[in-house]
């Protein structure tokens, strides 16, 4: 078992995975450096439009990002329970207070979470594992042996979850599975660990031996290009963090979290 695929449809798909991920992250510094509504709600719905064009099965960007939806109200809900309280307070009961400022900072939450995971999903998704080794070596100039070691283990992250398969079966084939469930649990967890240090072990020495640890000049099988349309994912990445904090400011609502 595998890691998932990565999409291999649509615009995003032909794009450099350095400049999906730099995108992603100019998105995110833009929208940690204030707590607001307007900021988080106008990079959503730029977000959504550009969505509407990247070519993606709806069904799949559902799937793919439903923990994001998920996790977007419970935040929100959590803060709206214990934010900051400001202004007039609504509901008093315990440690629960809702009031103005906590039902503004609610919503700003909520939306940040949702207009800074939805693009980190959506970009993810469309990048391959390889591509990203070579973009972050050959690019942005990262050690070749962090890099490739990092691919290498991601590489055998969906392994954990036939691992886990195949020590129930075993446990359960020696009578030794039907235990506490606590037990259980954390008697196969100590035995996939083992078991992940004897194939990390043989991986490491596996790629030694093919002088994956040897310096000087490295070279690569595939060259990553930064072509322009990398560019102009930058700038489009901009123009949408621009817009959102430029309409914050523009509408009073700015509200850094330092200032």
């Amino acid at each position: 078992m595998t890691l998932a695929q990565p999409l291999r449809v649509g615009p995003l798909a032909t794009l450099n995975p350095v400049s999906k991920l730099g995108a992603a992250c100019i998105v995110t510094v833009a929208l940690l450096l204030s707590i607001d509504p307007v900021s988080a709600g106008v990079a959503l719905v730029l977000e959504l439009i550009l969505l509407a064009f990247a070519g993606l099965p709806l069904g799949t960007v559902v799937a793919r990002t439903s923990p994001v939806w998920i996790a977007a109200p419970l935040a929100g809900l959590t803060t709206l329970l214990y934010g900051q309280t400001s202004g007039t307070v609504y509901v008093h009961w315990w440690a629960v207070e809702i009031s103005d400022g906590s039902i503004s900072l609610a919503l700003a939450t909520a939306l940040r979470v949702l207009a800074i995971g939805l693009p980190a999903v959506l970009l993810f998704i469309t990048i391959d594992p390889t591509d990203l080794a070579d973009g972050l070596a050959q690019l942005l100039r990262l050690p070749a042996r962090f890099v490739i070691g990092g691919l290498a283990g991601l590489r055998l992250v969906g392994l954990f979850a036939e691992d886990w398969r195949a020590l129930t079966l075993a446990r359960r084939a020696r009578g030794v599975a039907e235990s506490g469930a606590l037990r259980r649990f954390l008697g196969q967890s100590f035995a996939l660990f083992v078991l992940s240090l004897r194939r990390g072990t043989k991986l490491a020495t596996a790629m030694e031996a093919r002088g994956f640890g040897v310096g000087g000049v490295r070279t690569w099988a595939r060259p990553s290009v930064f072509r322009g349309r990398d560019w102009v994912t930058l700038a489009v990445a901009l123009l949408v963090a621009g817009i959102a904090v430029g309409a914050a400011v523009a509408t009073g609502s700015w509200n850094a979290p330092l200032s």
